[in-house]
């Protein structure tokens, strides 16, 4: 059974997700120097994409998972992000993709999520995806297992730790030998940058403006 106050967040942030969204306003908040001078649009060749961001109720707080992608010879290696991956044929909307995409790599049981609703697109030039944040929550806290070929590490996630203000810093990051003037969210040691921490920034202004 869904503690009441989980309860009523789920129902407040539905509600809210229903509504217009900042969109683009909250995620200038954390694009990087180089994504506001480039100014890339998507084309004909941009894949279509989705990741989860799934809430659950733990240790009388509320959580949600992040996971560090693994070293491989690719523009996310090594970054942290939200589960998800590209929309297959197969995939009947971007709301399946999200959710297969979090079965597959940490094993959440899709069954059990029930989604809130959808944050804005957001378009990622290096890899040329366009991805789609879905949102939902599990009634409980579940068991990660993490595929070693797409995850390195699940990062499980306080929302009081995620909207501390002190966690967000700025500083050049190195990515395969350049440098990147980009803000971030410091969470556990690790630097949440980029298109993650633009969705944060989105995912935080929505939280932040739900009627208390």
């Amino acid at each position: 059974m869904l503690e009441p106050s989980f309860h009523s967040f789920a129902n407040a942030l539905r509600e809210r997700l229903a509504e217009p969204l900042p969109g683009p306003e909250a995620h200038l908040k954390m694009a990087s120097r180089s994504r506001l001078r480039m100014a890339m649009q998507p084309n004909e060749r941009t894949r279509r994409s989705a990741v989860l961001i799934v809430f659950y109720p733990y240790q009388d707080s509320i959580y949600l998972p992040l996971i560090l992608r693994p070293q491989y010879d690719g523009v996310h290696a090594g970054q942290m992000a939200f589960p998800g991956g590209r929309m297959e044929r197969s995939d009947e909307n971007l709301i399946r993709t999200a959710l297969r995409e979090a079965q597959e790599e940490v094993g959440i049981r899709v069954t059990d999520v029930k989604v809130l609703g959808k944050l804005t697109e957001i378009y990622i030039p290096p890899s040329n995806f366009y991805v789609q944040p879905v949102v939902g929550i599990l009634p409980y806290r579940p068991d990660f297992y993490p595929d070693p070929r797409e995850v390195e590490h699940v990062v499980e996630v306080s929302l009081d730790e995620l909207m501390d203000e002190t966690i967000i810093g700025e500083n050049a990051i190195e990515i395969k030998g350049t440098l990147i003037d980009a803000p971030f969210y410091q969470i556990q040691g690790f630097k949440v940058w980029g298109a993650t921490a633009m969705m944060i920034s989105e995912l935080l202004t929505v939280i932040n403006s739900v009627p208390k």
